[in-house]
């Protein structure tokens, strides 16, 4: 920080903000500074804690963006390698600074824990959620400090604000007491009050940048790493169901044989005859009787033939 503070002094006066050498009428912030009001003042020292603030989560937020992406490609290679996953453990030292390494541990612990459990839907399930809680917890070490850097993205104009209206409400005072309206009694106010809300530009303007720039990167690690967990899960099922096939092997198959028939025995009794329907038939109708006369002329008809 000394270093870059004495970079700055070197570039205001190769710029003439800190004043000329001899101090021939150039503007000169620290001037401006001095004929400030107490609270002017305190808002200009509070913005430039606030602008080394920003600068120094930029900062160690990218550094820490991009030692995560590095250590995240380098585990996936060598996990890429393992054959059994299963059966691996994952060192404390590599945990502590992988995001991968920690999800893939959750997984193999709740794995391991419910080993007895044989049915694969179960375990995996148990699995899924293990690294659903892991990938929530690596969002909130990922998205750590963007909040900070966000508001003094958006409260570092309004503060500059607040302390160029209390300074020029200050000038106006002052000039109203002195009893004169001229220019020479004015500017200087104005030009102290002016300067918190340079100060408040000043924070916000890199750091807007900075924060749309460092919250892409968090999202693109966050959408790597989800990736990653449904890519661990599916390796994790195809390796579970991989050992259910070693451990219970499908047994050979039988060649088919027709039945044998059976001969079929004698029943044990026999079921009575339904006796015959009676006819539905008209009996023939009686001949019917002859008179005596009706007789009589037949007998005669038959003894003259």
């Amino acid at each position: 920080m000394p270093i870059i503070h004495s970079h700055l002094i070197h570039l205001w006066y190769a710029s003439g903000l800190l004043g000329a050498a001899d101090g021939g009428g150039s503007f000169s912030v620290i001037d401006t500074f001095n004929r400030a009001e107490v609270f002017g003042k305190m808002i200009v020292i509070l913005l430039i804690i606030f602008s080394l603030l920003a600068w120094t989560v930029m900062i160690g937020k990218y550094l820490d963006l991009s030692r995560w992406r590095q250590l995240n490609l380098a585990f996936l290679a060598r996990l890429r390698d393992t054959e059994l996953l299963m059966n691996q453990s994952v060192s404390a030292s590599l945990r502590q600074g992988t995001p991968y390494a920690r999800l893939c541990h959750d997984a193999i612990e709740a794995a391991r824990q419910h080993e007895a459990d044989r049915e694969p839907a179960v375990r995996m399930k148990l699995i899924e959620n293990a690294l659903q809680r892991g990938v929530a917890t690596e969002c909130v070490r990922y998205e750590a400090k963007m909040v900070l850097l966000g508001s003094l993205v958006s409260g570092a104009p309004f503060m500059g604000l607040l302390g160029t209206v209390v300074g020029v409400m200050v000038a106006f005072n002052g000039m109203g007491v002195a009893g004169s309206a001229s220019l020479s009694n004015l500017a200087p106010g104005v030009a102290s009050a002016l300067l918190a809300t340079v100060c408040g530009l000043l924070v916000a303007i890199p750091s807007v940048f900075g924060y749309n720039f460092l919250l892409s990167q968090t999202k693109l690690l966050i959408t790597e790493l989800e990736n990653f967990a449904s890519w661990l899960a599916d390796r994790m099922e195809l390796e579970m169901e991989k050992q259910k096939t070693v451990s219970s092997p499908h047994p050979a198959p039988v060649a088919y044989s027709p039945p044998s028939p059976v001969p079929s025995a004698a029943p044990m009794w026999s079921t009575p005859a339904k006796p015959p329907l009676p006819s539905l038939a008209k009996p023939p109708a009686p001949e019917p009787k002859a008179s005596p006369t009706e007789r009589y002329l037949r007998m005669d008809v038959s003894e003259e033939d």
